[in-house]
């Protein structure tokens, strides 16, 4: 037995309860650096091996207490150890890990959804201070976030993976309008955000200036590993709101309530139902499975193509359940409104399935990813990729 796992267990015995109360409990697990296991003890982690730390994690998961995890899926906190000087690490990572601010992501742009380096926010420089003008879109939780990660063009002289910076935003300021969207669900969960004026301190600046094309590559790993359903449930009462930025809360399993729903009308026994479950069954197994791969190669904070991977699965999986609830109910499932709410269900989740196919880079972006990183397909040719973007013509 390792002295991980032995003062793990001597932690559990002493403090864990499941009565103990929620918010008590997460600042005990960030407090005494078991939110975190892989990070430096500087920064409310122990300094494990991903072995080390999947044995303590497992001990948590035995004993039924929440906490360890967030090093895998916290994007916010996990995005500052890995990218930005100390300060703000020491004014931001406890605060994150204990779920006490609010954050969104600035990526997206009406001409720069799927080509993120395509990007037109910009950002001059004036003192100690950057003025950032532009517009970003599809951003979950703005309207309650404190902080956004925010995306800007720092010099456009430089080709456009080049030339962006990445910044730690204050969301509540003069400047920053916030319009909700609605979708097709019938939910507003995502924005458009209008910035005007708008300043960020360059001390709030992550990695190099013009370097943020690879810092967001660490925050964008974070996010597919997290929406690709990897250690489902991680970080228990010590997760953030938003470990991603669908930050809808727990990763679903719909093979098991698409089992209860085939219980409930009469089909359990049907032979092409029983195959269509097990089906989803297995694709859910081995994401899970490629989560853990993808969770293991991102612990060093470095972006995964197996994150991309998992991702792609998960929205397929959800696509698939959607059908297969369908199925299930029939031409019940023709109906919808709260008098028919397993209808309602089973129209929402077919619907709000597209999410996972858009949101984090949509299912194309990863296919290429996974083509070009894990398959070593050619790349698609990119006929701007090394002209100065004030060169590059705007998607109209």
């Amino acid at each position: 037995m390792s002295d991980a796992v032995r003062e793990a267990q001597e932690f559990l015995a002493t403090h864990w309860s499941p009565s103990i109360d929620a918010n008590e409990w997460r600042e005990l697990v960030v407090d005494q650096r078991w939110a975190a296991l892989r990070w430096p003890s500087r920064w409310y982690g122990r300094d494990l091996t991903d072995e080390q730390a999947t044995e303590v994690e497992a001990v948590f998961a035995a004993a039924g207490a929440p906490g360890p995890g967030q090093d895998v899926v916290n994007l916010w906190a996990g995005t500052l150890v890995t990218s930005c000087q100390d300060p703000l690490k020491e004014q931001f990572v406890r605060a994150l890990l204990l779920d006490q601010v609010a954050m969104c992501l600035l990526y997206s742009e009406p001409g720069a959804g799927s080509d993120l380096a395509g990007i037109r926010t910009n950002a001059v420089r004036d003192g100690d201070e950057w003025i950032i003008n532009g517009q970003k879109v599809w951003t979950s939780g703005a309207r309650n976030a404190d902080y956004g990660m925010l995306i800007a063009r720092t010099d456009w002289d430089q080709p456009k993976h080049r030339g962006i910076s990445f910044f730690w935003f204050p969301m509540r300021q003069a400047g920053v309008e916030v319009r909700p969207l609605r979708q097709a669900t019938g939910d507003a969960r995502f924005n458009e955000v209008f910035i005007t004026d708008a300043r960020v301190l360059d001390t709030h600046r992550l990695g190099e200036l013009n370097g943020g094309w690879w810092v967001l590559q660490t925050a964008l790993a974070y996010e597919r590993i997290a929406m690709g359903g990897s250690r489902r449930g991680a970080g228990g009462a010590g997760a953030t709101r938003g470990a991603t930025a669908a930050a809808h809360g727990e990763i679903p399993t719909p093979d098991i309530s698409l089992q209860r729903l085939a219980r409930a009308v009469g089909k359990a026994d049907d032979p092409t139902i029983r195959q269509s479950l097990m089906h989803l069954y297995c694709m859910r197994l081995v994401n899970e499975w490629n989560g853990a791969r993808a969770a293991a190669a991102a612990k060093t904070g470095t972006s995964s193509p197996l994150a991309s991977l998992g991702k792609l699965a998960m929205a397929e999986l959800l696509h698939y359940a959607g059908h297969l609830q369908g199925m299930l109910l029939g031409m019940e499932g023709l109906l919808d409104g709260n008098q028919n709410p397993r209808a309602r269900d089973a129209n929402y989740s077919q619907l709000n399935a597209y999410f996972y196919s858009i949101g984090g880079g949509t299912d194309q972006i990863q296919r290429n990813i996974i083509g070009e990183r894990i398959l070593g397909l050619p790349k698609e040719p990119e006929v701007d990729r090394a002209i100065p973007f004030r060169e590059v013509k705007a998607s109209s």
